[in-house]
């Protein structure tokens, strides 16, 4: 037997979808502003989980030019059908809908093939029958009439796979469980035991998040809700429990008769969220033709335990150091929207990643020379080690945490006569606060480390093999969900810009470490 922690995959990695094929398990989860989009995850055991591929690592893919942070790519869906991988997803900052394909997970993934202004609405999946026929389902606003916010309906449709276009008529099938339902959305369609089933989401991303269930004998309907609806949520448990906003969930089984659901939730610290929805898992069983999650339970477990065999997931604080001496960035590193070789360019011979001070800085909703990596623990720090190559005065370069491109955390150094000037400045709803000034020495390469510590930050810089402080107690509320708003978590990076001007200088990075700190 295996156990694994929840969450399987911490920190900005939400609207999970999974899928099986022979013995391994593969997740996506949608990104939104950052680049590449929709990581690939792959395993065995849905306990040790590596990342192999990002399905949209080209421009001509995902276009997010200009797009917000909570704006690009919606949630995926991967499905297999018949040796080509699919994946569906909606970018609401460009054409909508469009589906990718593969022969490999690892890729290379196809060009898009857009849907059309036809299907509207987001979070699109797909659904192989018995007979190979590929149907569409989605949600958007009620055809009907939308008559208040979260007025929505689901719907199916038949694919074309050698169009991959759709075919006339769609059906309307379901509108939500409850009565006068907000948000159905994110559905998947399943087939069991003469069974269709459709899961859903229900009432927003935010504590009222929940999944719901309904099955019919034909793909068209009618459906019939699940009495037991919702059939997993965490609204009933408080705003204060430990994990909350439960939703958005896609079903798989392990060939063997055993049933698992992977799912999105929040782990708020004390009332506020720095970490985004991250992926958890929850065991299913199948009563009277339902699905039920975590029976006896009723809801997500801290620990899962699994009925495989093999090593355990590693419990030492995770620390990973990045040094640029490969061909290719790996493949977690994210930047934000396109033209990421603008931003940046990787110098393996020396050892370095170059990021370009451009004229984009991360106030603005452009393509800044931000190389980041997810927040995935409450207490953690990311350091790194650069030489910069100023040219004017608003060239600047150190590390920041980023919510958004209204809220985040920045540790610049800029040029002066005497060396360089350490500027810590707190960006809080589009406005800038000066937090800390300082003049460091003029000894290269600059190193800089930002120590997260649940809700509060310090910035610190090394000198004479000591690290010392900045300053320390920054307040990072204004960085969480709760006030941000929006569907990321927070990324933690490399950061680089000439602040409206473009003069050609550029800093060079040696390296970049992350390392979870131990829980008090």
């Amino acid at each position: 037997m295996l156990s694994v922690k929840n969450p399987i995959m911490t920190g900005f990695f939400p609207d999970p979808s999974i899928c099986r094929v022979g013995n391994k398990f593969y997740t996506v989860h949608s990104t939104f502003a950052y680049f590449p989009g929709v990581p690939v995850f792959e395993s065995e055991d849905l306990v040790h989980w590596n990342l192999i591929s990002n399905v949209l690592d080209r421009d001509s893919q995902v276009p997010l030019s200009g797009c917000q942070h909570s704006q690009g790519i919606f949630a995926p869906t991967i499905r297999y059908h018949k040796g080509t991988w699919y994946m569906i997803t909606t970018n609401v900052s460009d054409q909508g809908n469009f589906i990718v394909t593969a022969k490999d997970p690892r890729g290379p993934w196809s060009e898009p093939y857009y849907l059309g202004e036809s299907t509207g609405g987001i979070d699109p999946s797909l659904f192989f029958d018995d007979d190979g026929t590929c149907y569409y389902i989605g949600q958007r606003p009620r055809s009907a009439g939308y008559h208040y916010n979260g007025d929505c309906e689901i719907w199916i449709q038949t694919l074309d796979l050698d169009t991959m276009q759709l075919k006339p008529d769609a059906t309307i099938v379901l509108t939500g469980f409850q009565r006068k339902a907000i948000w159905p959305e994110g559905p998947h369609l399943y087939k069991k035991d003469g069974y269709y089933y459709i899961l859903h989401a229900e009432s927003g991303t935010s504590i009222h998040h929940s999944v719901m269930i309904a099955r019919s004998k034909n793909v068209f309907g009618p459906y019939e809700y699940c009495p037991c609806n919702p059939i997993l949520t965490h609204r009933h448990l408080g705003a204060q429990y430990p994990v909350t906003c439960v939703g958005h969930a896609d079903l798989v089984d392990d060939g063997n008769g055993n049933w698992y659901m992977v799912v999105l939730a929040c782990r708020p610290n004390q009332g506020y969220t720095l970490l985004g929805r991250e992926t958890f898992l929850a065991k299913v069983t199948w009563e009277d033709g339902w699905p039920v999650v975590n029976a006896g339970v009723g809801h997500l477990e801290e620990v899962v335990t699994l009925p495989y065999e093999g090593q355990p997931s590693d419990d030492a604080p995770q620390c990973k150091t990045y040094t640029f001496d490969t061909p290719s960035l790996p493949l977690e590193l994210l930047t934000l929207r396109n033209h990421r070789d603008h931003e940046l360019e990787l110098h393996a011979e020396e050892h370095i990643v170059r990021l370009f001070h451009r004229c984009d800085s991360l106030k603005d909703c452009g393509e800044p020379a931000y190389l980041a990596l997810r927040q995935q623990h409450w207490n953690c720090e990311f350091e790194t080690s650069f030489i910069p190559h100023f040219c004017k005065e608003s060239d600047c370069a150190g590390i920041a945490m980023v919510q958004s491109n209204e809220n985040h955390l920045r540790a610049e150094c800029y040029p002066q006569d005497s060396g360089v000037k350490l500027v810590v400045s707190l960006c809080k709803d589009g406005e800038d606060s000066c937090l800390a000034r300082m003049d460091l020495p003029a000894a290269l390469p600059i190193k800089l480390k930002l120590r997260v510590e649940g809700l509060v930050a310090s910035v610190l810089y090394q000198s004479n093999s000591e690290w010392k402080p900045v300053i320390s107690d920054i307040d990072l509320r204004s960085l969480s969900t709760e006030h941000a708003g929006g569907f990321v978590g927070c990324t933690l990076g490399l950061y680089a810009s000439g602040n409206g001007e473009d003069a050609g200088g550029y800093s060079d990075f040696e390296r970049m470490t992350y390392r979870e700190l131990p829980t008090n």
